[in-house]
């Protein structure tokens, strides 16, 4: 019998020497590990799948709650609902096998923050005991602003004195003082306490951004000269003024001797041992009669302030002759060197004496186009380069007084009329102290762009605002492109951040009406019935005529103004507007940013609308 270590042939030889059945038994210790691969693969695909969605549910829902908050409050029944709607049309309950859904949305100082939790079963892993994977995500929305500057055009005519309609609430200027107070806590995020509208922001913006606010109110002038550089202002400049010539006596004289108790009118001033100068008062004279002190003045509008008194000596007033012309005169005592200025210069135009004529800020604009055909409405697109009144980023040039500007001094100015009382473009003499015949306003003095962490300055800026004036548009938008311009007078400041960031621009114009002009007013272009500057000198503007002109100012500003990539926000206020008026704001806007506003409420409604439209072009997460 064979020995088994020696078998060769037969059965259980065969057997030994076969490896068929390896493959069998290492596939079969193979299988679980095999399936731990391909069941985890196959589960952690729908994880990924399963986090990604939510994910992107969350994300929408925490984008249109931030959306639907705009500028107001964070509500259950409104941004919040918004939120869930969205996450659930993204996502919806037991998709993807899960179970467990559970989602919130808050809201903290702007930024809606978004969790979402869901538990997602296995399928093939449950085999080695994992039975589900709970799975946690975080969104968040927030209107971050960039860099942004807004600069307001405001009108601030008479007519903003009246209300929009007899049913509103509030003045129309009542109203713009809300709505733009409004605006400040839409996009500034702090709250202004004397205008409740409707929430209470807080938080503010980020420390990073730089959101600056810049104001322009105009009506027949804007007060811009405090804002300018001395040698952008003219050191000599022609008035509608006059000259004195004196007769008997030439110049004060002193006369001794008593006086009986009279009234000391018309020509006739109480003597002075010491003379003083105030504002509007430059002669002023103190005496003693008895022992008692008496005062007597001159004011700068040439009438004199009097009292029944027994002196024993007396000044009288020079006799002599006023001619009322075109006058010059140097106007740089108003200069005080940078950007300071002086309040008042003495100036040539009383009985004898110079006298203080005071400086509110308003100026008269530097070289206009000069229309000859009689019809300016051709005369601005495009505009001709020696416009120099719309030119917005010239800078003035020391050696060309036409393109300086001048202060506008309405003390030194008299509308001049014969002895009949004919408005008169030739001189006039006369021994009178002829009226001023003209009519003259100038609104608050306008702001550069800055920033405004705290809402009281801002508050107490927008509350001094007052109507009066006629309306020329023209005047408004011109300055507010100069102040906001990064390539003018201004580049400096306005061109980047102070870190080098880039900077958005928006200018938002509000009228409350059609262009009103006066050819006997005061305005940013002389007296025009006696300057003529627009027009032609052999006869005087209409104020048709005007009207004209100021449009096809104002169309061909609203151009250049968008054509630097200036976003133009137009606000029509009240049911004063013309459909014409209507027709020319709608074409001045930026596509898409004209509103129109019948009442107070409906324009502080539009003032948050284009804060929450800004905000939204940058709407983050």
């Amino acid at each position: 019998m064979t020995k088994w270590g020696g078998v060769s042939k037969g059965f259980l030889g065969r057997l030994l020497r076969n490896q068929a059945g390896n493959t069998l038994a290492m596939v079969a210790g193979a299988l679980f590990p095999l399936l731990g691969l391909i069941g985890g693969g196959v589960d952690m695909s729908r994880i990924y799948l399963t986090k990604a969605r939510l994910q992107q549910a969350c994300d929408a829902g925490a984008l249109a709650g931030r959306k639907a908050m705009g500028s107001g409050a964070w509500s259950a029944t409104g941004a919040e609902t918004t939120a869930n709607n969205m996450f659930s049309a993204n996502f919806v309950n037991g998709a993807y096998g899960t179970t467990g859904l559970t989602k919130a949305y808050t809201e903290s100082a702007g930024t809606v923050t978004g969790t979402a939790s869901i538990s997602v079963p296995m399928t093939i892993m449950k085999v080695f005991g994992k039975t589900a994977k709970s799975l946690t995500i975080t969104c968040d929305a927030a209107m971050r602003i960039p860099n942004t500057d807004v600069m307001f055009v405001l009108d601030t005519t008479g007519s903003m004195a009246s209300k929009a309609n007899s049913s509103d609430t509030m003045t129309k200027i009542e109203g713009l003082r809300f709505a733009v107070k409004c605006f400040y806590e839409a996009l500034a995020k702090v709250d202004i306490s004397d205008a409740n509208c409707g929430s209470t922001p807080s938080g503010g913006n980020s420390a990073t951004v730089q959101l600056r606010f810049g104001f322009v109110p105009y009506s027949s002038n804007v007060n811009v000269g405090g804002l300018l550089k001395n040698d952008w202002m003219a050191d000599n400049w022609t008035y509608q003024s006059r000259t004195f010539t004196a007769a008997s006596p030439a110049g004060w004289e002193y006369y001794s001797g008593d006086s009986q108790s009279r009234d000391f009118t018309g020509k006739n001033s109480c003597p002075a041992n010491t003379k003083t100068t105030v504002a509007n008062t430059p002669q002023t004279g103190l005496r003693t009669t008895n022992g008692d002190w008496y005062i007597c003045t001159l004011r700068s509008d040439g009438n004199w302030d009097y009292s029944r008194n027994r002196y024993t000596d007396f000044v009288e007033r020079p006799s002599g002759t006023f001619t009322y012309k075109p006058v010059q005169f140097n106007v740089s005592g108003l200069k005080a060197g940078g950007s300071t200025w002086n309040s008042s210069v003495n100036l040539p135009i009383g009985p004898g004496v110079s006298w203080p004529v005071a400086w509110d800020g308003c100026i008269e604009e530097r070289q206009a186009w000069q229309n000859t055909d009689g019809d300016p409405s051709n005369d601005f697109s495009p505009i001709p380069a020696s416009a120099y009144d719309l030119n917005i980023d010239m800078i003035p040039s020391t050696s060309d007084p036409a393109t300086q500007w001048k202060p506008l001094l309405p003390d030194a100015v008299w509308g001049r009329y014969d002895s009949a009382g004919n408005w008169s473009y030739a001189n006039v003499t006369t021994s009178d102290d002829l009226n001023r015949n003209y009519s003259y306003s100038c609104p608050v003095a306008a702001r550069k762009l800055q920033t405004y962490p705290n809402a009281i300055d801002y508050q107490s800026y927008v509350n001094s605002l007052y109507p009066n004036g006629n309306t020329y548009h023209d005047i408004g938008l011109v300055w507010g492109a100069r102040l906001m311009s990064p390539t003018g007078l201004f580049a400096s400041e306005n061109a980047f951040t102070p870190s080098g960031g880039q900077i958005e621009r928006h200018l938002i114009f509000m009228t409350d009406g059609d262009t009103v002009t006066n050819n006997q007013g005061y305005v940013a272009h002389g007296v025009e019935w006696w300057d003529r500057r627009q027009t032609i000198s052999s006869s005087a503007p209409s104020n048709g005529t005007l009207d004209t002109i100021v449009n096809a100012h104002t169309a061909a500003l609203c151009t250049a103004i968008k054509n630097m990539n200036i976003t133009l926000w137009v606000i029509s206020y009240g049911s004063g507007v013309s459909s014409a008026a209507q027709t020319r704001l709608q074409n001045c806007a930026s596509t898409g940013r004209f509103y129109a506003a019948s009442d107070s409420t409906t324009l502080i409604n539009n003032f948050k609308s284009i804060a929450d439209e800004i905000s939204q072009l940058r709407l983050t997460h």
